[in-house]
Order: structure tokens, then sequence, then C-alpha cells
């Protein structure tokens, strides 16, 4: 085990940055905001400042000023992801919710039967475990929200277009999952994406609206799960090494891959106008490093901001 972290005062988390070679002009500023925003939340993004991942020092004129910078591009960068992807989450919702109840009914014990799920196989107690979870976000949420609690008190159900306003993405994900094929197919048939691509689009959609969600490091995020190579690697020209797209797998860039196939085009323009906005913003405040070391954290290509121009008609 190492060292007991223990506590420590602004003074001494300002001697420590400082001690690390972080240059602090004005101390009562950087004390103020480490008391604001957290020394433990604003030194996690020291790692692109240091001189190498062994040497855990800054590279020499870093100020806590860029250091701050970073950390309001990120916030920044949450806010405008989280708000696209609440888009998605809204649209998938409406349109499982629709397709479902207009073939199942929209009552409880007719959408939630479990003949209505593909349970062949290792499926069946995935299946199970699934309405489970469903019928208790019923039980908890029905007295909590608005909606819910009018349909119990006048109707004695919740139906299906109701139920997924509380439901969480990372549950409306796995449903999908574990619908019937041609239940899927007429889900997807919205979108035109692949079903395999589908289930690990929405995977990681749930993974990133809880990293905005609960304020984690999101620029430099890697996920477990690796996208398809898609039309927007090849039109954008991403360099290859040893046969694979070196941005755009499983890191941001992926993420507005996912972003511009499920998203309208003025959306997703709208969105890069707002990014770009902000990695100009960061630029200015940079002077240690080039704007292009926090790019690449991202997994942004140089010419990421081309993929507003690719019509949704040229994936198909």
């Amino acid at each position: 085990m190492g060292n007991p972290k223990v506590f420590k005062t602004l003074d001494e988390q300002v001697n420590i940055l400082e001690e690390k070679g972080l240059v602090v002009k004005d101390e009562e500023y950087a004390k103020e905001v480490l008391l604001r925003e957290n020394y433990f939340f604003l030194n996690g993004y020291r790692h692109v400042f240091m001189k190498s991942s062994d040497r855990k020092v800054f590279i020499p004129g870093t100020s806590f000023e860029e250091l701050y910078s970073l950390f309001l591009f990120d916030r920044s960068l949450r806010t405008i992801l989280f708000k696209n992807v609440t888009i998605i989450e809204n649209n998938i919702k409406s349109i499982i919710s629709h397709q479902l109840s207009k073939k199942y009914g929209f009552k409880e014990k007719d959408y939630l039967n479990p003949h209505n799920f593909n349970t062949t196989g290792d499926r069946r107690k995935q299946v199970s475990d699934l309405i489970g979870k469903m019928k208790r976000q019923i039980r908890s949420n029905a007295a909590q929200h608005a909606a819910t609690m009018h349909y119990v008190n006048n109707y004695g159900y919740i139906p299906l277009w109701v139920l997924v306003k509380v439901l969480s993405f990372g549950i409306v994900a796995e449903l999908f999952s574990i619908l019937k094929k041609e239940d899927q197919y007429d889900i997807i048939d919205f979108y035109k994406i692949d079903i395999e691509d589908f289930v690990v689009y929405l995977s990681i959609l749930a993974n990133y609206r809880n990293i905005c969600a609960h304020e984690d490091i999101v620029f430099e995020n890697k996920t477990q799960k690796y996208i398809n190579d898609t039309i927007f690697h090849r039109q954008l020209q991403i360099p290859i090494t040893d046969n694979e797209y070196v941005y755009g797998k499983n890191d941001l860039f992926a993420l507005i891959i996912i972003i511009k196939s499920m998203l309208k085009d003025n959306e997703v323009y709208d969105m890069v106008l707002e990014i770009d906005k902000a990695i100009n913003n960061l630029e200015l405040n940079l002077r240690s490093i080039p704007i292009n070391k926090v790019l690449d954290r991202m997994g942004f290509p140089e010419n990421w901001v081309e993929i507003k121009n690719i019509k949704k008609e040229e994936m198909f």
C-alpha cells in the first residue's frame, strides 16, 4: 500500500503543484480556484502537461492558468456532449416505446411479457433480470414523477412511452439488445445502422452520458468497446497504423462519429461549431503545449470539423 492520503491546506496544495514545476503567478487566485473546484479534480488534468509518463513533473513554463483552462474546456465539452447525447437518448426512447407499444400493447403486463423478447440460449436469464429491473423502476418511480403518478392514480398502469422517461439510458440500451430481431430491425430502420453496430453505439452513448452527468474527465476518455470502421473514417482520410485507424475507434472522436450517425445534419453542424469554438478558446490559453497535443488525446484528426460537411446520404 502507498502512503496514506491526508488533508492538505490550500497553501500546501499550491506548494505541491509548485514543487512539481507548475508556475503559480497569483497564489490567492489559485487557492480560490482550488477551494471552489477541488484539488483532486483539477489535478486530474495534469497528464497532458507532464514532461513524460514516468517523470511526474510539469513541462517547464506550464502555468496554473493553463491547467485550469483545460479543466474549464473539459467542462464546456461535457455540456455540449451531454446536450446532444440526451437528444439521441430521447429519440431512441421514443422510437422503442412507439414500436413496442404498437406491437405488444401499452400496459406493463403486455409490453413486459417475456415472450416479447429473445429468450434463446443464455438470454433467458438476461430477459428475466431486465424485466425485473424495469418493474422495480415502475415501483420506485410511480410516486416520484408527475407523469407516472398520474397514470397509476388514474388508469392503474404506466404505458411504455411514459415509463421510458424514468428508465436509465443503460437499461434502454440493454432493452434493445434483448428484443427479437424483427423488432430490432423495425427500430434501426429509422437510423439505417447495422444491429451489431447499434448495440455498441448505445452502450458507448450510455457510458458517455454517465461521464458527462457525473463531471468525470471526458476529453481523453477511452471506451472498452471499439466501433467498426465507417464512411467517416474513410472520407476524413484518418491515418492508419497496423491496419487500424489511429483515431475514431474507442476515443472521443468515436463518440462524435456515433452522434453524427444518429442526429440530424443541422444538429451535428451546430455541435461541431460549439466544440470548435471551445477548442479555439482553449488554444488561446495554452503556452507550454500545442493544441494538437490535446486533440491527439481526444482522438480528433486535424480535419475533424469536416465531419459536419459529410451528408447522411453519403453513408449508404
